[in-house]
């Protein structure tokens, strides 16, 4: 095949694909609500594949999965995770299904069949054009590690465990404040009156 027509051909590819996401731009707006096609995920997916270093996809975890380690991993991932991903890893959250594109379910085969290094890289580094930020921070390097074991054992969450997570979670000032009365009922203490609305009708 002569140079020039492969080079038709490849520029032609190119055009098309434009064409396909200027399309799909037009159709669903900049909107983080729409869902990614297929393309852009199978995309993204190669993007991703192509930024880990194959020295970091080698790399096999250090931290031992003992229950210790787990639990820290448990408390780590519902303080600073859960938010977007859900305790459960499904990503099924208020914040998690405003993003676009819409955190990965964590207990999946596309997630779960990443090496141990892929994971760790993605937590250290984050993923550019999503909500995934970077984490790497001086002293992190355990605790990422140990969010990879979490990982790992996320299809298995128990019941329980999802209970304790939920202790750790970050909350508003509401939730405190529920927290507090409930604290104070089951302590014996009176609870003080809501204050009343001044709204005008």
């Amino acid at each position: 095949m002569k140079r020039g027509t492969l080079i038709l051909i490849v520029l032609a590819g190119v055009a098309g694909l434009s064409a396909v996401l200027i399309v799909s731009v037009l159709h669903h707006g900049l909107s983080a609500r729409a869902t990614p096609t297929r393309l852009e995920a199978m995309m993204a997916r190669g993007a991703r594949h192509l930024a880990i270093s194959s020295n970091a996809r080698g790399l096999t975890n250090p931290i031992t999965a003992s229950a210790e380690n787990l639990r820290d991993a448990r408390i780590h991932f519902a303080d600073h995770c859960a938010t977007c991903h859900g305790n459960d890893g499904s990503g099924d959250t208020m914040l998690g299904r405003g993003l676009y594109p819409k955190p990965p379910d964590l207990r999946l085969p596309e997630t779960q069949k990443l090496s141990d290094g892929e994971l760790f890289w993605v937590i250290e580094n984050g993923v550019r054009f999503t909500g995934m930020p970077a984490f790497s921070s001086p002293g992190s390097v355990d605790d990422s590690w140990k969010l990879v074991l979490f990982l790992r054992q996320v299809p298995q969450l128990t019941t329980d465990e999802r209970m304790e997570m939920e202790r750790y979670n970050p909350k508003g000032p509401d939730d405190r404040q529920e927290e507090q009365q409930e604290d104070d009922f089951l302590n014996g203490a009176t609870p003080a009156p809501k204050p009343e609305s001044h709204h005008q009708h």
